[in-house]
């Protein structure tokens, strides 16, 4: 049987992938068979992410790319297409948060989460659909949003604005870009174990937010990879617009 998860032949783009869930997505997307631009601020650490692909024989290029510069994210497009050819996959990773009571808020740290999570999104969305409808070879565009785009928690406004912003976009995308043949849809993760995390999770506080999902755990960034694959690949040639949540069930919790 065809694996029609198989992206041989395409070039993967992701966003914030010198760390996290996005150096995780890097390596999935290589594993399947894609050509792998990996993209972030910190040089330094990206170039451990393509020296982990290519140890296992996959094709990766680490990409100066900071989402909030127009011309930054134009520059790393060029470079991204003269090394490995036009990009048929985005994963729209890149993204920030602060946690601090909306009452204390400066307008700086607003404009850091929204510029980075929403702005810089949208702009490497534009950028890259542009290159695809220039090509005429359509693509895939995954955005990774969060549960807390479609529900909300305390100490984390701007993040939950702009992950709400980020789905409605998501949509709208979707809808004016179907007809060159670009899919728009987004993955809305709930609470994912990761390094930066764990002290938290592992604190009264923690425990306490892990209680109230109705797995009763937090997920693993292992089981993103099948909603990733999904939407990348051909799998999800129908698909344009979808919000896909992996939580654990807390959405349909009510708490």
């Amino acid at each position: 049987m065809t694996n029609i998860f198989d992206l041989t032949g395409k070039h993967a783009l992701v966003t914030g992938a010198s760390s996290g869930l996005g150096r995780h997505f890097a390596g999935i997307l290589a594993a399947a068979g894609a050509k792998v631009s990996v993209a972030a601020r910190r040089q330094d650490a990206l170039v451990q992410t393509v020296e982990t692909i290519r140890a296992t024989g996959a094709q990766a290029q680490a990409l100066r790319m900071d989402v909030t510069d127009p011309a930054s994210v134009e520059q790393a497009l060029v470079q991204a297409e003269t090394d490995f050819g036009p990009v048929h996959i985005l994963i729209n990773n890149a993204g920030v948060t602060n946690t601090r009571a909306a009452v204390d808020l400066t307008e700086a740290d607003w404009s850091s989460v929204i510029d980075t999570n929403l702005t810089g999104s949208w702009q490497v969305a534009q950028h890259t659909a542009r290159r695809m409808i220039q090509h005429g070879s359509g693509g895939s565009i995954v955005n990774i949003a969060s549960i807390l785009g479609l529900r909300v928690a305390g100490g984390v406004m701007p993040y939950a604005v702009s992950k709400a912003g980020l789905v409605q976009m998501t949509k709208a995308l979707a809808l004016e870009w179907a007809r060159h043949k670009i899919r728009v849809n987004a993955i809305a993760p709930g609470y994912i174990e990761t390094d930066l995390n764990q002290d938290f999770f592992a604190s009264d506080a923690g425990k306490a937010l892990i209680r109230r999902i109705p797995q009763r755990r937090l997920g693993e960034a292992r089981e993103l990879d099948g909603a990733l694959l999904l939407l990348a690949s051909d799998a999800s040639t129908y698909m344009t617009g979808s919000i896909l949540a992996i939580d654990g069930g807390h959405l349909v919790s009510g708490l």
